[in-house]
């Protein structure tokens, strides 16, 4: 099959006067992270949850192993607690907001380049503030 070398082809595979060349923007890093944080929560969450259920299952001693992990002698979040915690928690409210600003985008809204970029923008810092507040949420009760 011939082809035409007056069609652009894709950055990475040509370069010259035909090459696009894209620029990085946060609506490329919201896709991304909407598809990692989903992902992510999946995993950890699924194996998190059968360790979980196996240990409660397995009796008191092997839930005991379950929480030492995560917490210190005195029922507090240790620091791989504390990882996972906020970790899985800013991945619930980062996949939240990027699935809120997908549902705007499915109405036909927020295509226009600037209000996109603002809304992408928008998901990360909308995420980090509600973790910031859950925690201190939890921390006051």
């Amino acid at each position: 099959m011939a082809t035409r070398p007056d069609r652009p082809r894709s950055p990475h595979l040509f370069s010259g006067p035909l090459a696009i060349h894209y620029r990085w923007s946060p609506a490329m890093t919201a896709s991304i992270m909407h598809r990692v944080t989903g992902d992510g929560m999946a995993t950890v969450g699924t194996l998190l949850l059968v360790w979980w259920l196996a240990a409660i299952a397995a009796g008191a001693e092997a839930y005991a192993t379950f929480l030492d992990v995560f917490t210190t002698s005195s029922g507090k979040l240790n620091v791989l607690g504390w990882i996972v915690g906020v970790g899985l928690t800013w991945s619930l409210f980062q996949h939240m907001m990027s699935g809120i600003r997908h549902l705007v985008m499915d109405t036909g809204a927020a295509f226009e380049l600037k209000l996109n970029r603002n809304l992408a923008v928008l998901t990360f810092v909308a995420s980090t503030l509600l973790t910031v507040a859950f925690w201190l949420y939890l921390g006051i009760k």
